[in-house]
């Protein structure tokens, strides 16, 4: 198989990779502050999907390798590119992945993948998962990377047809042995040979569920931890070209979170989404349900649910820092809480009466809390502060005015919802300074697609002071 690796550091000037937008809401209904705050609703929309990338814009590693030029500078950008390989047992699908590794770090102790669903557009947008600010928070918190692959499907069947999605969200066609050789050519460009070998925290979404939750089954002593949104292997159970996977006991130690929409009810699938939960959970894995009340099969605010969950997850099960060995920690169930299945109530494991074996399992008191909020209300309360942008400079650009430029991280608990530009103590702009074309969650600065995913072409932390008056100084 074939590759073509390189490391790009902050921006790179390469060409955007444009797709179609969504344009079904109408942009009057969300104000300008939008982006700083959270929805206060969810409306049912993004069932219907917009126009895919043509299958031409795969066309050429040139075209499909890193042409997102980044929202912020900090931190450095890796990627490795496999185009369709004829050879038996190897990835019949193009896929591209992008791999973000802070700042700093002295070794990497983990690898976040933000894995897409089966379709163009979720391979599109999949090209974002690895600049979104947010989950590159979740990683620098625990000096892990974040990974997002994008699979070159060039059309929208979800079975073995040429080209279609099966092809990669079964990893027994070869995209297993893909993203592993990724890792390990990563691991010495980076000069970082620990990727090669650190444990795994596996999100996936739809088709993206299914490859993780095969991946937790084939690879279980490299999994810490896995969410599954809106899919999972049961998803496919009774198709004839999908056997079934024999399930390995070591499975039932990876603590997980299952997710779908409640609105999924009504296109016959919601039993398929449950069942992993019951069936792993009879067997004493430690697995939670969260219905969300206000979507369907997009993700809307899952995010607020996941990343918390990871956050408790790598704490307990991250190798210790210096560790000889990559061998994850057991899960700690003694600060566990339980929740009846159906329910929204969760207490400490110690305080729950009825059958254990039934019950939702939460790692802890933090992510228990997160969960209630979000199986009411389709998000998470957050009171906290983000942390202060850093490292503002101005740039005069004479007649134009002053352009103002600076870098920011995602608060973990809220992401990154948009900026207040003040000159002199008043305020001059919201950024972003246009409402989102079509809201699918809490909207952000980044932009939040249907896939979970940032929405291109990403935005800048920049902004040009166009009523400054050259040679004035301004605050």
């Amino acid at each position: 198989m074939k590759s073509e690796l390189y490391e790009t550091v902050g921006p790179v000037n390469l060409r955007d990779l444009s797709s179609p937008q969504r344009r079904s809401f109408v942009k009057s209904i969300v104000s300008l502050g939008a982006g700083l705050a959270a929805s206060p609703f969810l409306p049912n929309v993004g069932q219907a999907q917009s126009p895919a990338p043509s299958p031409a814009a795969w066309g050429s590693p040139g075209d499909d390798v890193a042409p997102i030029v980044p929202s912020s500078g900090v931190g450095r950008y890796f990627h490795v590119f496999y185009p369709t390989s004829q050879t038996l047992g190897e990835l019949q699908i193009g896929v591209n992945y992008t791999l973000w590794m802070p700042e700093g770090i002295d070794a990497v102790r983990g690898i976040i993948v933000h894995q897409h669903g089966a379709g163009m557009e979720a391979a599109h947008y999949g090209s974002f998962s690895a600049y979104d600010l947010h989950w590159q928070a979740l990683a620098k918190k625990w000096d892990c990377v974040l990974m997002g692959p994008s699979y070159r499907v060039t059309n929208d069947a979800v079975d073995l047809t040429p080209g279609g999605a099966e092809l990669w969200f079964d990893p027994r066609h070869g995209s297993d042995k893909a993203f592993i050789k990724a890792l390990g050519e990563i691991a010495i460009q980076s000069g970082h040979p620990e990727i090669a070998t650190v444990p795994w925290c596996l999100w996936g979404h739809s088709g993206g569920g299914i490859w993780s939750n095969a991946m937790s089954i084939l690879y279980p002593s490299r999994v810490a931890a896995a969410f599954l949104r809106s899919g999972a292997v049961v998803s496919f159970r009774g198709r004839p070209e999908f056997p079934q996977f024999e399930v390995p006991e070591a499975v039932y130690s990876i603590p997980t979170m299952t997710n779908a929409g409640i609105l999924e009810r009504r296109n016959g699938s919601w039993a398929r989404f449950t069942a992993t939960f019951q069936e792993y959970r009879a067997h004493g894995a430690p697995i939670g349900w969260a219905p969300d009340p206000r979507t369907a099969h997009f993700c809307g605010d899952s995010r607020y649910l996941a990343i918390p969950f990871f956050d408790a997850c790598l704490a307990m099960r991250l190798p210790e820092k210096g560790a000889k060995t990559q061998a994850l920690r057991p899960v700690d169930h003694i600060q566990a809480w339980l929740a009846a299945f159906p329910g929204d109530i969760a207490v400490p494991a110690s305080e729950f009466k009825g059958d254990e074996k039934q019950a939702v399992w939460l790692p802890n008191a933090a992510v228990a809390k997160a969960w209630m909020d979000y199986v009411k209300s389709g998000t998470v309360a957050d009171s906290s502060l983000p942390p202060a942008p850093f490292g503002v400079r101005v740039n005069d650009k004479g007649d134009q005015g002053k352009e103002i430029t600076w870098d920011a991280e995602a608060d973990l608990a809220s992401g990154l919802g948009g900026f207040i530009v003040l000159r002199d103590g008043l305020g001059l702009a919201r950024l972003p300074l246009e409402a989102p074309e079509e809201i699918f969650g809490r909207p952000l600065f980044q932009g939040l697609s249907f896939h979970d995913t940032p929405t291109g072409p990403l935005p800048k932390m920049a902004y040009l002071d166009g009523t400054a008056k050259a040679g004035v100084d301004h605050v």
